[in-house]
């Protein structure tokens, strides 16, 4: 072997020795996947949210596509109407009615 074949081999020899050192540290062994697993997720997510709308085939009806489904929006309700509607009802004569609980039912009505 000539002289630079060897310092070649020396040098990738040192280097794979620093990266079995490398390799047998804690956060490199399970701190470096656990980071790629975050990230890897990260960018997967968007891609499957991105093919979910970009596929997606739900799009908003239009106002005569609505007419001809016999979904016709007539009435318009304002502020006064709803007032005047809630002015009509008699809220100073009500009952308190309590419904059963589960442990005061009959037999005859828990079947």
């Amino acid at each position: 072997m000539t002289d630079n074949a060897q310092k070649l081999f020396s040098r990738l020899e040192s280097f794979r020795n620093s990266l079995l050192v490398f390799s047998k540290r804690k956060s490199v062994r399970y701190g470096l996947p656990f980071i790629l697993f975050v990230i890897g997720g990260s960018f997967g997510l968007r891609e499957w949210t991105q093919i979910r709308y970009q596929f997606s085939r739900v799009k908003g009806v239009s106002k005569e596509e609505a007419e001809k489904m016999g979904l016709h929006k007539t009435k318009t309700v304002t502020l006064e109407k709803a007032y005047e509607e809630i002015q009509k009802l008699d809220i100073d004569n009500w009952e308190n009615k309590r419904g059963p609980r589960p442990w005061e039912m009959d037999d005859s009505e828990k079947k």
